[in-house]
């Protein structure tokens, strides 16, 4: 079954960590991809940028808007993720917790529930 790992960003986190830290965190990524990826569990993964970057895009018939944000009030967000296929949801979550910084930065876990094209396939199983 397919699972997304979310890692969750805080700025205020990520600041109070030291530069031997923050580099730690960013370089362990490797590791942890050349790990599951030695395993056949990596599928994809990719780091987002700053919220302050997005747009939020709100569309019908003959009106498109197009705004700058979200703004959140949220502490964290969404900041990169894994996709990872894993026997169970059991290992989903050791693989969270091998990813480089957990003890600072959460990471949610998330089922996938359908992959595929444009006809989104068929549903994952459990």
């Amino acid at each position: 079954m397919k699972y997304l790992l979310i890692i969750q960003m805080n700025p205020e986190v990520w600041e109070s960590l030291s530069e031997a830290e923050r580099a730690e965190i960013a370089g362990g990524q490797e590791g942890f991809m050349e790990a599951i990826t030695a395993t056949g569990e990596m599928v994809g993964t990719h780091a987002l940028a700053d919220p302050s970057q997005s747009a939020v895009v709100r569309g019908r018939p003959g009106a498109v808007t197009v705004t700058d944000g979200p703004f959140l009030e949220a502490k964290e967000y969404m900041g990169g993720f894994y996709v990872v296929d894993c026997e169970s949801r059991e290992r989903a979550h050791e693989l969270a917790a091998m990813i480089p910084g957990t003890d600072h930065l959460p990471v949610e876990v998330r089922p996938v529930i359908f992959t595929g094209g444009y006809g989104l396939g068929e549903p994952d199983t459990p």
